[in-house]
């Protein structure tokens, strides 16, 4: 029974970012249909206060709704169309939707507030749409909105969790350095899988194996630095806690892998297998770009685990970290072993190093 109710209450990261999308979609809408009725109504007085507050809850119950549509359904039905075709679908489909809602809480302000009979209620929405080009203000009032909703999301989907709110406070302006843990993962054998697969079916390959990676770093609150090729770089914030949650990020992973392991046999032949550099220091972070502004991240830290990511293949482990991250993590003793001081390139001295076994 303990098992079943924490599964039945846990909800993932991914999850509650998601929901943390529509909620704030939901209450931008709202806040700002208050406002135009605020407005609206010092100019001519049209809704008392009762009016304004069932208008409101109706909005932000419908927004919700709107916000789920947003994240989750037009996202997955439309996410493989081209960005402007994607685009004014969605606002085509959320100004009937938007219509609708009008239709929905002047239906009910005129029964529920004003008393009116279904039959008044109707041909007062009527009289009230050809009221002073209310059609034509509408359409520009909500595409508006749409536009301001959907830049906000094609905007968080371009950054990683939490980079865009830092750029936009400008939190790194001025170069910071921060201790993290950072962490490399690439695709294993990507050359001879390449050559397998071809240049369009590799690019698909690469994709569904990125995703499942990243759902994994998100899931465990980790910083997705950048993508190249094959590689995903991400990073915590050094904290004994987020050295669990980086090893965690890995084993889930693998665990998303498994669980498409067939997806990837129907589709490539091929299951992924991946690698794994982890090592913690001092990270210098500043904003970088001047068309396209970008958070980057320097130092000897990044240099080191990039090595022993690549030791990897030199000594054979998918899974190596450096002493500074076993130090600073509970691990049993069968869980880790030495593989002693090895010469990283680039490095003047050597580096103990440990492989995982998980």
């Amino acid at each position: 029974m303990k098992f079943f109710k924490t599964r039945s209450f846990h909800i993932s990261n991914v999850t509650k970012y998601r929901l943390k999308s529509i909620f704030s979609i939901a209450i931008f809408w709202t806040v700002t249909d208050y406002i135009i009725m605020l407005l609206r109504d010092q100019s001519d007085k049209l809704h008392p206060t009762r009016s304004i507050l069932l208008r409101e809850i109706l909005m932000f119950g419908v927004s919700l709704f709107m916000g789920y549509l947003f994240v989750y359904k037009l996202k997955k039905i439309l996410r493989r169309y081209p960005l402007w075709l994607n685009f004014t679908l969605k606002s085509l489909i959320l100004l009937a939707s938007a219509f609708a809602i009008n239709f929905l809480m002047q239906y009910a302000d005129s029964i529920l507030i004003e008393r009116m009979t279904h039959k008044e209620a109707l041909q007062s929405i009527l009289d009230y749409a050809l009221y002073k080009d209310w059609l034509l203000n509408k359409i520009i009032y909500w595409m508006i909105i749409f536009f301001i909703t959907q830049l906000f999301l094609i905007i968080n989907e371009k950054y990683s969790p939490g980079v865009f709110v830092d750029i936009l406070l400008g939190r790194y302006l001025q170069p910071k350095i921060e201790k993290r843990i950072v962490m490399f993962i690439d695709l294993k054998d990507s050359t001879p899988i390449a050559e397998k697969l071809g240049h369009q079916l590799y690019f698909k390959f690469i994709r569904d194996f990125i995703y499942l990676v990243s759902s994994a770093v998100i899931e465990f609150e980790g910083r997705i630095y950048q993508y190249v090729g094959d590689e995903v770089v991400t990073s915590w914030l050094f904290e004994k806690n987020n050295t669990r949650k980086c090893m965690a990020a890995v084993i889930q992973s693998r665990k998303n892998i498994q669980k498409k392991s067939e997806h990837f046999r129907r589709e490539y032949g091929i299951i992924p297998e991946f690698r794994v550099g982890i090592h913690l220091g001092d990270v210098t972070i500043g904003e970088i770009g001047v068309i396209k502004k970008d958070l980057a991240m320097s130092g000897d830290t990044m240099n080191t685990t990039a090595r022993i990511r690549s030791a990897c293949n030199e000594l054979n482990h998918n899974f190596i970290v450096s002493k500074d991250f076993i130090d600073n993590i509970d691990l049993k003793e069968w869980q880790s072993e030495s593989l002693g001081m090895i010469d990283l390139k680039g490095k003047g001295s050597g580096i103990e190093l440990f492989t995982l076994k998980i």
